[in-house]
This record gives C-alpha cells, sequence and structure tokens, in this order.
C-alpha cells in the first residue's frame, strides 16, 4: 500500500499527468481479474484478453 501512495505523490509532486490514464487502467483490470476470478463470468471475461 506504501508503494501506491509514494506512486501517488510522484504523480501529484511531478506533475506526470499524463500517467493518470494508465495508472486507472491498470487499477480497473486488476479489480477486473480480482473480481472475476471465482465468478460464473470469469470464462467470458478471460475470453476478452
Amino acid at each position: 500500500m506504501d508503494t501506491l501512495i509514494e506512486f501517488f505523490h510522484f504523480l501529484t509532486q511531478r506533475k506526470k499527468y499524463w500517467l493518470w490514464p494508465l495508472f486507472i487502467i491498470l487499477i480497473t483490470l486488476g479489480l477486473v481479474l480480482v473480481a472475476a476470478h471465482g465468478s460464473v463470468l470469469a470464462p467470458f471475461i478471460y475470453s476478452l484478453f
């Protein structure tokens, strides 16, 4: 968790605003994969990738 906080501070202090979309996409993709791991929708989500 400290790594995410440090990365957030890096983005705000260094004004690396072009990294925000990449960060949001990676977090969203990770959450989808974690949520779909044990669900019935897992085969359909995995077929998208």
